[in-house]
């Protein structure tokens, strides 16, 4: 048997994939319903990450704590962006839950592409359904991911939307929603890299593109037009 050189965290503290186990194990000891397992090659374990559902009794052993109990959460892919920035903008989502796909998009007037990407996770959050199992988002926005993983978002609201440069905060009433939308949720943000060839990371940008392009798109009344 050829020995397994990847490791794809699915359920861990940081889920992705590690090329050596003693960085995938740190990720899954001690965490409750760890989900993972080791392949030989990177493309089968980029394909089983992506996946919408998995075989638990493929990745249990003794590393991995209740690892036969319903593990199986829910996955959502997000993109976001506007033509010009800011510009004709829109914004779209793919929900994979219990091997069914929810496809979600939108799109405003006048917007930019921070605000179409918050908003992408935000329309997907808003149509969550159930709301008591475990969340993966992917997305190409750091932005988005280092604002709730770095506790940025929090730092801003907590200080009445002021960063620590005594700058405003920008879009602070799209972070004001996701962080309340994420509160109740036992929610993990991942980063992907855009455009590298994920299906559902391209077929969000499919969405947000096609979103951006249509007439009479609704007014962003959030966005605020710098003079």
């Amino acid at each position: 048997m050829a020995p397994k050189k990847f490791y794809a965290v699915k359920r861990g503290r940081k889920p992705g994939i590690y090329f050596n186990w003693a960085d995938a194990k740190a990720e899954i000891d001690g965490f409750q319903g760890a989900v993972y397992k080791g392949f030989v090659s990177l493309k089968d374990a980029e394909e089983w990450l992506n996946s919408a559902a998995f075989n638990t009794s493929q990745t249990k052993n003794s590393h991995t704590p209740r690892l036969d109990s319903n593990t199986d959460g829910i996955t959502i892919y997000t993109d976001g962006g506007s033509l010009g920035n800011p510009g004709p903008g829109g914004y779209g989502a793919v929900i994979i839950y219990n091997n069914e796909k929810k496809e979600i998009s939108g799109g405003f007037r006048v917007t930019t592409n921070n605000r179409m990407e918050l908003m992408g996770v935000i329309a997907a959050l808003r149509e969550l359904d159930p709301k008591d199992k475990p969340v993966t988002i992917y997305s190409d926005s750091s932005y988005v991911v280092n604002g709730i993983n770095k506790g940025w978002a929090k730092s801003w609201e907590k200080n009445n939307w002021i960063k620590s440069n005594k700058e405003p905060a920008i879009n602070p009433d799209l972070w004001s929603e996701l962080l309340k939308l994420v509160k109740p949720l036992n929610v993990s943000f991942v980063w992907v890299k855009g455009h590298s060839g994920n299906p559902l990371n391209e077929r969000c940008d499919e969405l947000a593109k096609s979103s951006a392009s249509k007439s009479n798109l609704p007014v962003d009344k959030g966005y605020k037009h710098k003079k």
